[in-house]
């Protein structure tokens, strides 16, 4: 018997550095916080749109050209970045894949972040700022659910890759990284402290 994988889907997780994270992170967080309270247009954005929480997704969206220290976040995803296109074999040569957006979420209790995907961009990812005990993960959909027929459902005990879902646990100071197609949500979230994450984009073209 021959048994192929085909068509997988990949998710990239690492740890964003090997030391200096808490630091890093402390000067991370600060900027977030201020931002949020020097931006009226975000938090105008963030009532209609992001219900609860903060985003500067409609305000202040390529925080990487504006601020040295999300500037030295781009240099420090670069590498995980390559590693996870070499993983997914894609040919970018004469091409360059450049960061196109990168913005700040803030997630207070209760707030959930919707279903959702990136168009128009190569490879979309997240770094954790602050993640609080109890915070809700990263929900990814299986991008067939919708052509599923007659399907029954998975054993309890399926493997990750088995499961028609599957909720990456958000940690401080890790990356993640997915192609722009993958659907995602962030369940409500439980805790009284805030979750900070940074979330981003980049594209070839």
């Amino acid at each position: 018997m021959t048994l192929r994988t085909l068509f997988p889907t990949q998710l990239y997780v690492a740890p964003l550095m090997t030391r200096g994270a808490a630091a890093f992170n402390a000067r991370l967080l600060r900027e977030c916080l201020q931002l949020r309270a020097d931006d009226p247009a975000g938090r105008r954005w963030s009532q209609r749109n992001y219900p609860g929480g903060y985003t500067s997704y409609g305000s202040q969206c390529r925080m990487q050209r504006v601020s040295p220290t999300f500037a030295t976040l781009e240099k420090k995803l670069a590498r995980h970045v390559r590693a996870f296109v070499q993983a997914l074999e894609i040919d970018l040569a004469g091409r360059e894949l450049a960061m196109t957006d990168c913005w700040v979420n803030v997630m207070p209790q209760h707030v959930t972040h919707g279903l959702h995907l990136h168009p128009a961009s190569t490879l979309s990812g997240t770094y954790y700022v602050r993640v609080p005990r109890g915070a809700p993960g990263l929900k990814f959909e299986d991008p067939r659910l919708d052509r599923f027929m007659a399907a029954p459902p998975r054993r309890a005990d399926a493997t990750p890759a088995a499961r028609t879902w599957h909720t990456e646990p958000a940690r401080a100071g890790n990356v993640v990284l997915f192609e722009s197609w993958l659907r995602h949500e962030v369940p409500a979230n439980p805790v009284v402290t805030e979750r900070v994450s940074i979330s981003f984009n980049y594209s070839w073209f």
